[in-house]
C-alpha cells in the first residue's frame, strides 16, 4: 500500500472531509481513502461496448441520435 502526505489543502475541502468522516463514523484518513478509491477505481461500473459509445456520444454530450426502427427484413428459416 502507498501511503500520501496532501500539503495545502483547502480548507473548505478539509473541513468537508472531516465532516464526512465523523458523519460516517471514519477516521479522515479512512474517509479519504474511500473517496479516491471510489473516484479511481469504480466498482460494478459496465464497460461495455455500448456504455462506452455513450459516455462519447450521448445525449448528455450534445449528440442525440435517433435509431431507426427495428423489423424483421424477412421470414426467419424454418428448419423443421
Amino acid at each position: 500500500m502507498t501511503k500520501i502526505t496532501i500539503h495545502n489543502l483547502d480548507e473548505d475541502a478539509s473541513n468537508e472531509l472531516r465532516t464526512r468522516a465523523a458523519r460516517n463514523g471514519r477516521s479522515i484518513g479512512e474517509e479519504a481513502r474511500l473517496l479516491l478509491e471510489e473516484v479511481l477505481c469504480p466498482k460494478g461500473e459496465t464497460r461495455d461496448l455500448v456504455t462506452i459509445f455513450r459516455s462519447y456520444f450521448g445525449p448528455e454530450n450534445g449528440v442525440d441520435i435517433e435509431l431507426p426502427p427495428r423489423d424483421s427484413s424477412r421470414e426467419p428459416p424454418n428448419f423443421g
